[in-house]
């Protein structure tokens, strides 16, 4: 045995020289090589305009690109802007487009629950009504399951959107008045509208104010308050009517199936996450703005229909549903649904339903 001592000077050399050493061997034998890797690219068609496409849909789409860090990037595109409104579902399915976001009628879903999608009549109280519906009663695994029989398409999330009222040219007093308006509408809910003599209109979304202000339709059934100060459309019309057909539009995401199942489940995390904070953004914006475009910041003038009169319109409304319910049988099972939660509400009385 030697008699030299090793200090501890020499023994944190004489470590630090072999790990170099080691470090050196791996990095020789296996060199590490950085590679910029393709980010996944994704093109996404909303059913919105510019303006309102601000506040439905791109905070949440630049909140995922971010969170994507780089690895995938969805390029937002507006109404009508790559395809035609009625072409989106498709549009799709074909590949041309990656994923939308729209309702399931006016896009054309070849579906049958696809009546339900946007405004099917006094289907809504609230907009919470349609996340719940979806979440709690059932609605989420029908729609699944509608989906699942058509090839292409990947159904994500639905989410609510803001009431249907009638924004118009002309003053809406009683069920009289309805008679003979033109107005661009959803398409169930233009079905739906049309037995009280309104002329349901569609249009592409950036001809709607022109048309308005050239008499070729009188106004909108399309929205609430809040989208039509938002998109301009309370410029050119000068009366609100408070009854609405539908205390909330109902929408959905939708993706290209193949390219749905190429995204990493990491990423899909994060995507269903911007979902969610999309359909969250709306709840506190729709309801923000249907109030205070009523009171404090509205540009057009109040009218309502007396509540007696337009209980035409609520009963009507259920007959609609049976006759929807008798298309098929998964029309049927939506439809008993509907009528489960509404008695649920009514039961529960204030805050879900006021007597």
């Amino acid at each position: 045995m030697s008699d030299s001592k090793i200090t501890k000077r020499d023994f944190i050399r004489n470590a630090g020289l072999a790990a170099a050493g080691t470090v050196g061997a791996a990095t020789l034998s296996t060199p590490y090589v950085v590679r910029a890797q393709t980010p996944i690219r994704w093109r996404m068609q909303t059913y919105a305009g510019p303006a309102l496409a601000e506040h439905v849909i791109k905070p949440a789409i630049d909140a995922f690109n971010k969170a994507a860090n780089g690895e995938m990037v969805i390029e937002l595109y507006t109404s009508d802007q790559l395809v035609p409104q009625g072409e989106l579902f498709r549009a799709v399915q074909q590949g041309t487009i990656d994923a939308a976001q729209s309702d399931d009628d006016s896009m054309a879903s070849p579906v049958d629950v696809a009546v339900f999608g946007a405004y099917f009549p006094f289907a809504s109280r609230y907009s919470l009504d349609v996340p719940a519906l979806w979440h709690w009663y059932g609605l989420k695994e029908i729609w699944e399951e509608a989906y699942g029989e058509v090839e292409g398409v990947t159904w994500l999330s639905a989410g609510a959107w803001d009431p249907c009222n009638f924004a118009t040219t002309k003053p809406i007093r009683s069920l009289d008045d309805l008679n003979g308006l033109r107005v661009f509408t959803f398409p169930t809910g233009g079905r739906f509208l049309s037995r009280f003599g309104v002329v349901p209109v569609t249009l592409p979304w950036e001809d709607i104010e022109v048309a308005i202000q050239t008499g070729e339709i009188d106004g909108i059934a399309w929205c609430g308050a809040t989208e039509t100060h938002t998109v301009g459309w309370a410029d050119v019309t000068k009366y609100y009517l408070t009854n609405n057909i539908s205390g909330a539009w109902a929408g959905s995401f939708f993706a290209n199936t193949e390219r749905w199942e190429a995204v990493p489940d990491h990423l899909k995390t994060i995507f269903q996450l911007a979902m969610d904070s999309s359909h969250y953004y709306r709840q506190h914006w729709y309801w923000w703005g249907e109030a205070h475009y009523r009171t404090t910041g509205g540009k057009l003038e109040l009218t309502t229909i007396p509540e007696s009169e337009w209980k035409r319109v609520e009963d009507e409304a259920m007959v609609f549903w049976d006759e929807i319910a008798a298309t098929s049988e998964r029309n049927a099972r939506v439809v008993q649904i509907l009528k489960n939660y509404a008695e649920t509400m009514r039961k529960a009385g204030a805050p879900y339903r006021y007597a």
